[in-house]
């Protein structure tokens, strides 16, 4: 088991030896991620890279965020268990950049600027 998180979405990951059946909160990963385009092909990039593709069944539990936020949260989660199982994946993983936290959040609201976080009130003229 491992954690992985993006933005202010946090992923419990689960891998498990045998089939291929990736599960994301009891629902098929295909049915959950159905709306990021090509969800497939980022989803097995920490298995592919480690040559461990349809070695593992993935569960995971994820909150917080959106869709792709939770995606990468999940990938980040998946690239860390798959260090835990094996160490030696260690230095590809970090290669490809899936072990590195994006640290990327949104910026907070500043007070009387109009709202926005880098909005500024209009200046007057005249």
């Amino acid at each position: 088991m491992a954690i992985g998180r993006r933005k202010t979405a946090t992923a419990r990951v689960r891998l498990s030896h045998g089939g291929n059946v990736f599960t994301v909160n009891a629902k098929p990963a295909k049915e959950y991620f159905g709306s990021v385009d090509p969800f497939g092909v980022i989803l097995m990039r920490p298995f592919v890279f480690t040559n461990t593709v349809g070695t593992f069944s993935l569960s995971a539990k994820v909150n917080g965020s959106g869709v792709r936020a939770q995606l990468d949260a999940v990938i980040h989660g998946v690239a860390r268990a798959l260090v835990k199982i094996d160490e030696s994946n260690r230095k590809t993983l970090k290669e490809h950049g899936l072990l590195t936290r994006d640290d990327r959040m949104k910026e907070s609201r500043k007070m009387g600027q109009g709202g926005k976080a880098r909005k500024e009130k209009q200046s007057p003229k005249r």
